[in-house]
C-alpha cells in the first residue's frame, strides 16, 4: 500500500514540476506583495486549502508607498474549506485580487481545489487555481507635455483611449502541513497569459499587449512553544523569484497566550517591517507598516496593509484522519 502511494505521490509531483517549469518566465509581476503571507498561503498556493476543519475567510488591503502620487493599492479576499468526496478530503477555494498602478488596474478571479495525501505524520496536498487575469488602462487620462522637445504629443506607443483586456490564468503548487511545520513551493501566472489590450466597445485593432509574468514561491513556517510560558515564536519565511531576480523575506513573530501577537520581518533589498495582530475567538486582524530600504524612502513614508479573518466551523466527524492543528493563522 505504501508503495503504491508514493507511486501516485511521485507522478503528480512530476506533473506539477512540468507544470512549473515548461517555459521561460517572462513578463510583468501582477502579485500582491503581502508582508503578512504567512496569514494567507492560498493567495500564493492553491495547495494551502482546506488544511484546517473550517471554511477560512480572509481579507485586507495594501497602500504601498504612501506619499508617492498612483502608488500601488491592492485589494486581496480568499476563502477556502475542506469537502469529502468519496471519502477523500479535498480542498476548495476562491481567490480574488485587485490593483490599481498609476493607469493601470489588474484583476485576478481564481478557482482553486486541492488533493491531500497523509504521508508522514503530515497532510501532502496538490493543488490548482484556474480563473482569470484582466487589466484595464485609463488612456482617457493620459497627459502629454507639449510645451518641450522631449514629448511627441501624438505618440503611437502611448493608447489615448481607455483599453481593456482579458486572459485565462493558472496557478499551480505544492503544499506540507505537519503539527509542527508547514511548508509550499507554487508557481503563479504558470502559462504567462497574454492580455490583447483594445477598447471597450471593441471597435479598434489590437495594437497593445500585456503579460503576466511566472513567479515561483516557495514558503514556510512553524509555531515553537517557550517551555513553561504562554508564549510561543512564529518563524516564517518567504522566497519568490521568477529566475532573474530572487527575494527572500524573513518574519519572527511571537504569540502571547493565543491572543496577542507581534514581530518583525526583513525582505531583502527592499523593507523592514513591523507586524501586529490579534485573535478573539474565530476572529483575527493584523497590521502591518512597511519602510522602504531604498531610495523610495525619499519620497515616501512606507507602506500599509491590513488583513481580516473570520473562521466558520466545519463537522468533519471524529473519524476525519486528517485532522490536525492549524499553525497557519497566528
Amino acid at each position: 500500500m505504501r508503495k503504491a502511494r508514493l507511486g501516485i505521490l511521485s507522478r503528480i509531483l512530476a506533473a506539477i514540476a512540468v507544470a512549473i517549469a515548461f517555459a521561460v518566465p517572462a513578463g510583468a509581476q501582477v502579485d500582491s506583495q503581502l508582508s503578512q503571507y504567512w496569514a494567507l498561503p492560498s493567495y500564493y498556493n492553491p495547495a494551502a486549502t482546506g488544511t484546517i476543519d473550517y471554511i477560512h475567510i480572509m481579507g485586507g488591503t495594501k497602500l504601498q508607498w504612501v506619499g508617492i502620487p498612483n502608488a500601488p493599492v491592492s485589494f486581496v479576499a480568499a476563502a477556502d474549506m475542506p469537502v469529502k468526496i468519496l471519502k477523500k478530503r479535498i480542498g476548495v477555494g476562491l481567490v480574488l485580487q485587485q490593483e490599481s498602478l498609476g493607469l493601470f488596474s489588474n484583476l485576478n478571479i481564481g478557482a482553486q481545489i486541492s488533493y491531500k495525501i497523509n504521508l508522514f505524520g503530515g497532510v501532502l496536498s496538490v493543488g490548482a487555481q484556474f480563473g482569470m487575469f484582466d487589466q484595464q488602462f485609463k488612456g482617457t487620462e493620459v497627459h502629454i507635455p507639449t510645451d518641450d522637445d522631449y514629448h511627441e504629443e501624438n505618440d503611437d506607443a502611448i493608447p489615448m483611449e481607455d483599453l481593456h483586456g482579458t486572459a485565462f490564468d493558472m496557478n499551480v503548487g505544492v503544499h506540507y502541513t505537519h503539527k509542527w511545520f508547514w511548508a509550499g513551493i507554487s508557481a503563479t501566472h504558470v502559462m504567462e497569459p497574454t492580455v490583447s489590450l483594445n477598447t471597450e466597445e471593441g471597435t479598434s485593432e489590437t495594437l497593445y499587449e500585456s503579460q503576466a509574468g511566472r513567479m515561483f514561491y516557495f514558503m514556510g513556517g512553524s509555531n515553537i512553544p517557550i517551555k513553561n510560558t504562554l508564549f510561543e515564536i512564529q518563524p516564517s519565511f518567504m522566497v519568490r523569484t521568477d529566475f532573474n531576480m530572487v527575494q527572500p523575506e524573513l518574519t519572527a513573530r511571537l504569540r502571547y497566550k493565543k491572543f496577542l501577537s507581534g514581530g518583525v520581518a526583513y525582505r531583502y533589498n527592499d523593507a523592514v517591517s513591523i507586524q501586529v495582530g490579534a485573535e478573539y475567538k474565530n476572529f483575527f486582524v493584523g497590521y502591518s507598516y512597511d519602510y522602504p530600504l531604498t531610495a523610495i524612502n525619499k519620497a515616501s513614508s512606507g507602506s500599509h496593509e491590513v488583513l481580516v479573518g473570520y473562521n466558520v466551523k466545519l463537522n468533519m466527524s471524529g473519524k476525519n484522519k486528517n485532522k490536525h492543528k492549524s499553525i497557519r493563522i497566528m
